[in-house]
């Protein structure tokens, strides 16, 4: 049974990382596109009329990018809940850096007098 969970993990985790992985690289290309547009237009000495609604569409799209890392991000938080909830808690997926520590929740919170 463990196995199988692992097996399952490895696969949802493969298919993860590649999802961030893609998502990141196209906020990367869309924002040199994005970058890029105004550059060539200045160097071409053409009115910054030319091009604007192609530079909003792009600008657009990386809204929708930083979107969509939004909800992959919270995709990986949930996976990671649901990891542990398996049993596979102690097992490390992926090579990626080290996790940041969750912000504080903004509760309150009990500790021992000093």
């Amino acid at each position: 049974m463990l196995k199988e969970r692992r097996l399952a993990a490895e696969t949802v985790a493969e298919a993860l990382f590649a999802a961030e992985k893609a998502i990141d690289l196209a906020i990367s290309q869309t924002a040199a596109l994005a970058g890029l547009m105004p550059a060539t237009r200045q160097s071409a000495n053409l009115s910054a009329v030319v091009g604007q609604d192609a530079l909003m569409g792009a600008i657009e799209t990386m809204q929708a990018l930083a979107l969509a890392r939004q909800n992959i991000v919270a995709t990986h938080k949930q996976l990671s809940i649901a990891q542990r909830e398996i049993g596979l808690g102690a097992v490390a997926f992926g090579t990626g850096g080290e996790k940041p520590k969750a912000p504080p929740s903004g509760r309150l919170a009990v500790v021992d007098a000093a």
